[in-house]
């Protein structure tokens, strides 16, 4: 294995015109170095997917640095350290998720095979269709092509797979086909199919995909509520076939004798763990009794489930109503990661006062003008303040629960067609929707639960795309984080704020792609102040003030990488020697900076491979640092550009030890006190005094553990 890994990156080398193929041989990983300090991203991308295929392990193992901060090849390290991965590009140009393109390119090439469309009963109007505009791929996706038989069968049904893996058309393609080779007279308030989801924004999408679907011969109605009830009952009353809802207005249609569920055929439960997670367990089980037989299952309606997770009451349902030869297709099984895999997923640390000013840089460089981002927060009260803003610095748009019906439609339609570029919303989005081309998902603060974080995730990579996912976090909220990391199987990069210099780049890439679009003959009426700028500016300055002015950063302002604090530079320290303690970098400060800056440094962080750190400085000694600081043959300090793997940062204890100078004081706590409790909470920073005794890592034993 070890052998077939270095002829892959070798040959991938040969391909790209490199001649230095015998380092490649010594240190295959190296060449993920060389590709962050100025290779094709592409090239790079491929490299560690080969490796990634040998073993997690390699992936994760960092390269050794040899003097002055340079790598196993001799080159110099990016801040000293090897950066696991590349940002994703602006405007629908994405990186490669967790170094999996080419593994992913042989993934969608076996589910074209599988999922050809002439490999299904599947009528050629139908084909048409789903060619035309439904479905993004000339395929079924691996969920639909795997219930696609089932269904048709007559078969019950449990699925499961990811968000975004077009659940919705794998009951919705196989039905509507059954229903146009057994026609029947469309009755009135007498359905054949009964489709039940939980809010209303989803009732209203797979409606619109079973209208899409259907013959003219079918009629679809879609019922829920915050609209209008007599509109819905006239359109039951004159004829229906399927009828699409969530489950409280359809419970309000059959106690006002308006819905009648004798002759169901076919009844789906989509996205059943938000149905439960609202409280609907009740009321879909009350649904299902008027028309299921629990002494008889077998004369009950075909029944489908599709989830992206499954909880239990989905095998007390499945026991209860469904049939004895029931099929159970889980495309996610027994696999750690259960978000989608074509979504990398970044974390930021940041502070609540810095949050909106970051989350419109955020938004510029992973997103930019002409990409699609959606802003998950946690309250409706943050979504209206986020939108409003001056920070975010982009056309925005609300999605809550107080946002009028029609006007929650027009919202997301418009998103949808691109109109619009940036929604903030609530979890009234999370579930279900399909909103195609989000280039970028962005969380506010790690969600309750998991699900959620998957869910709203999940809103990006979709079809196939790929995606990204940033989860902001503050100060002491790590473990919220790592808890999502277990539960769901991934682990997330840690990321920085935007730096200027990936600010400016993003505006400059959105600033020509609008500038492409302005016609000639407005160009004429510009031109003669266009040359009188160039008079007085010279070419080069006079567009670069231009497009300072058209993106709104004439005034660029420093922004710390490890906490996004507005103000602060973050460095990195190298050593050639691996670090023990912090003890060491604390020495190698106080040899080089007078203690008027050595006692401004903040957050320092351990590298993963502990062969540097990672700390803030403000941003006003910036000149200081630069004339104090003279780099040696082992010790080496320069501005970060973006962050290294760090250590995982210390959960912060409620009392005591645990936190940063908590308890045992210094880094990570310790023992101190009374069975590894100081008496007094730590202030979480380091040179903070603990409570108790005790020996804090790297640091001296007692009261102040300095690091």
């Amino acid at each position: 294995t070890k052998k077939r890994k270095v002829e892959e990156v070798e040959e991938e080398v040969e391909l790209n015109g490199d001649t230095e193929t015998e380092k490649v041989k010594k240190t295959p990983k190296a060449k993920k170095t060389k590709a962050t300090n100025g290779s094709p991203k592409k090239k790079a991308k491929k490299v560690k997917t080969e490796v990634s295929e040998e073993s997690e392990e390699a992936e994760e193992t960092p390269v050794k640095k040899t003097k002055k901060g340079r790598n196993a090849k001799g080159e110099p390290a990016v801040n000293g350290a090897v950066v696991n991965g590349a940002k994703a590009a602006v405007n629908g140009t994405k990186a490669a998720v967790n170094g999996e393109a080419e593994e992913k390119d042989v993934e969608v090439s076996e589910a074209a095979m599988k999922g050809a469309f002439e490999n299904f009963n599947i009528s050629a109007e139908t084909v048409e269709k789903l060619k035309g505009k439904l479905l993004f791929s000339p395929f079924l996706f691996p969920i639909q092509a795997q219930t696609f038989d089932i269904i048709m069968e007559g078969v019950d049904c449990i699925g499961r797979a990811r968000t975004g893996t077009g659940k919705t058309f794998a009951f919705a393609i196989p039905v509507v086909e059954m229903l146009n080779k057994k026609p029947a007279p469309t009755a009135r308030g007498a359905p054949r199919v009964l489709v039940m989801l939980p809010v209303r924004e989803l009732a209203i999408q797979v409606a619109g995909n079973f209208k899409s679907l259907a013959s003219r011969n079918l009629a679809v109605v879609c019922v829920y509520g915050g609209e209008p009830i007599y509109t819905q009952i006239s359109a039951l009353r004159r004829g229906v076939d399927v009828v699409v809802g969530t489950p409280g207005r359809i419970m309000d249609m059959i106690k006002r004798n308006e819905l009648d569920l004798s002759k169901l055929e076919h009844v789906v439960l989509d996205e059943v763990d938000r149905m439960l997670d609202m409280g609907f367990a009740e009321n879909v089980d009350e649904i299902l009794q008027t028309r299921y037989n629990e002494n008889d299952v077998e004369s009950n309606p075909q029944t489908l489930l599709f989830s992206a997770t499954m909880p239990d009451w989905v095998q007390k349902t499945s026991q209860k109503y469904m049939k004895k030869n029931t099929r159970n297709i889980d495309l996610v099984g027994r696999e750690r990661v259960r978000t989608s895999i074509t979504v990398q997923h970044l974390a930021l640390q940041c502070n609540y006062q810095d949050r909106a000013a970051t989350v419109g840089d955020v938004l510029r460089v992973y997103s930019g003008s002409q990409g699609r981002a959606m802003v998950f927060c946690e309250t409706k009260r943050d979504a209206d303040d986020l939108a409003v803003s001056p920070c975010i610095g982009i056309e925005t748009h609300v999605l809550h629960g107080d946002i009028p019906q029609e006007k929650r439609q027009l919202v997301l339609q418009k998103f949808r067609e691109g109109r619009y570029k940036c929604l903030i919303t609530t979890d009234v989005a999370a579930r279900g929707l399909d909103i195609p081309e989000v280039d970028l998902v962005v969380q506010c603060c790690p969600p309750k639960d998991v699900d959620s974080y998957i869910h709203r995730s999940g809103r990006t990579g979709r079809a196939g795309r790929q995606g990204t996912c940033v989860l902001f976090y503050k100060y002491g909220s790590e473990y919220e984080v790592q808890r999502v990391e277990r539960t769901a199987g991934f682990k997330f990069r840690r990321v920085g704020a935007p730096s200027r210099n990936e600010i400016i780049d993003a505006a400059a890439r959105d600033a020509r792609l609008v500038l492409a679009t302005v016609p000639e003959e407005t160009l004429g009426h510009f031109r003669e102040s266009a040359k009188l700028l160039i008079e007085e500016k010279g070419g080069v300055d006079a567009v670069a003030a231009a497009l300072a002015v058209i993106t709104g950063n004439t005034e660029m302002k420093s922004r710390s990488l490890l906490t996004s604090k507005e103000g602060f530079t973050t460095y990195v320290f190298t050593s050639t020697n691996e670090i023990k303690s912090m003890g060491y970098f604390w020495s190698a400060m106080e040899r080089q900076l007078p203690s008027e800056i050595k006692d401004k440094v903040r957050a320092p962080r351990m590298q993963k491979d502990q062969m540097g750190c990672v700390f803030d400085l403000p941003s006003d000694v910036d000149a200081l640092v630069e004339n104090y600081w003279q780099d040696s043959e082992y010790h080496t300090l320069n501005v970060a550009t973006e962050l290294p793997e760090m250590e995982d940062a210390p959960v912060r204890s409620g009392y005591g030890g645990g936190g940063y100078g908590g308890g045992g004081g210094g880094y990570g706590g310790g023992r101190g006190g009374f069975r590894g409790r100081g008496f007094s909470q730590g202030r979480g920073r380091f040179n903070s005094r603990g409570g108790g005794g005790g020996r804090g890592r790297g640091g001296s034993r007692g009261g102040r553990g300095r690091q």
